[in-house]
């Protein structure tokens, strides 16, 4: 008696497929738990705004020059810490791209995901 369907041949390809997506699930959890842990920097206005984004896009510091703080002209400081975090996350996002992007072509275009 059977012990469940027997597809021959193909049993073998499908127990290494099982395999190989198995391995790479634990390659995205890990590519996914480095870009967690890692931490991003932004800079604006030549370095008088940085601050420092980890991979959650949460904001863990941020510093900025007396020289660029003006009570006269806040809409310049604005920007320049705006600029600061578009910067951090770029480089985020350019991480996870090539962390990520790999397993994402593998999956048939699943690549706008990233």
């Amino acid at each position: 008696m059977s012990k469940g369907p027997n597809f021959g041949a193909m049993g073998g390809n499908m127990a290494n497929i099982m395999r190989e997506a198995q391995k790479m699930q634990q390659q995205v959890k890990e590519a996914q738990d480095e870009i967690k842990n890692t931490e991003y920097e932004g800079h604006a206005a030549g370095d008088l705004v940085t601050l420092k984004m980890n991979g959650e896009r949460k904001v863990t510091d941020l510093k900025i020059a007396d020289k660029l703080i003006d009570p006269d002209d806040p809409d310049t400081l604005q920007d320049m810490v705006i600029m600061a975090i578009n910067d951090a996350n770029d480089k985020m996002l350019e991480d996870q791209k090539s962390k990520m992007g790999q397993y994402a072509s593998g999956l048939g275009g699943m690549d706008g995901l990233m």
